[in-house]
């Protein structure tokens, strides 16, 4: 079983909500993205797990040949509604449905740690890369750096131990996603760290993008909506401002790396 089963369902209860809420909090690290690239018109991009398709729209808009590709079909419904000249198409990230050396650039944002197979995901990114092709993975940074921490350890507390994928800081932790990215063959060039700030105008809009992210709406499958809110209500309050905003300060992490040789079975 891959990734389509387990985040496809999660991720798609909420879609226009993490299309004009949530998915738009990444900004920061999609633009740091677009800006270390530096990428030709007509190159081509995969944006894997694109969701909604916020940043396949602004890699369109520098006029680059994107595809992006999404587990959730409700996801990728909603990233057509964005921007319908895109190719979009719902699928595996073990399972990629393009052919070998067919893009420029791979890009992954908070996607490969929901992989069910972390390793076989980059392993495909790999494949369907041509010869010094990049990969763009951005991640969670430090657990101390990010205070949506805070919401993602209230939502695991009403969920049993999570079978499968190990959630939202998998790859941030010893270094482990870039240990496997040079185990698999790839060539890091950069690691930054980039600030972003999680600015909601009120308590019910951050509730909304919070509550439309899949450990939320499985939060909300196991012990109901009820349950939920009331302890994201109590979860947000330290980080309400005087005038009612609701701000999160955390930090991705954007991770380039680069084939330099393939073999020729792609891996």
């Amino acid at each position: 079983m891959g990734s389509g089963k387990i985040q496809g369902k999660l991720w798609g209860q909420k879609p226009e909500d993490w299309a004009s809420i949530q998915e738009p909090t990444g900004n920061s690290g999609y633009e740091h993205a677009l800006k270390s690239l530096k990428m030709k018109p007509a190159q081509t991009l995969l944006d894997v797990g694109c969701g909604t398709g916020y940043f396949s729209d602004l890699a369109y808009q520098q006029n680059i040949d994107v595809n992006g590709i999404d587990a959730s079909e409700v996801y990728v419904a909603q990233a057509k509604k964005r921007n319908s000249k895109i190719k979009f198409s719902a699928g595996e990230m073990e399972n990629l449905p393009f052919s070998d050396n067919s893009f420029d650039v791979v890009c992954g944002f908070n996607s490969f740690q929901f992989a069910a197979n972390m390793k076989n995901a980059l392993l495909e990114a790999k494949r369907v890369l041509k010869n010094n092709g990049k990969l763009v993975v951005m991640i969670w940074g430090n657990k101390e750096d990010c205070e949506a921490l805070t919401y993602l350890k209230a939502i695991e507390s009403l969920l049993p131990p999570p079978p499968g994928s190990g959630g939202p800081f998998a790859l941030s932790e010893n270094q482990l996603l870039e240990k496997t990215l040079e185990e698999i063959g790839f060539n890091l060039i950069s690691n930054d760290d980039i600030a972003c700030t999680w600015d909601y105008p009120n308590s019910e809009v951050a509730l909304k993008g919070l509550l439309s992210a899949g450990p939320a709406a499985k939060a909300i499958e196991y012990c109901g909506l009820e349950k939920v809110r009331e302890t994201m209500v109590k979860a947000i309050k330290p980080h309400t401002q005087h005038n009612g905003s609701v701000i999160y300060n955390n930090k991705w992490r954007v991770v380039i790396s680069e084939i330099t040789l393939k073999m020729k079975t792609g891996n």
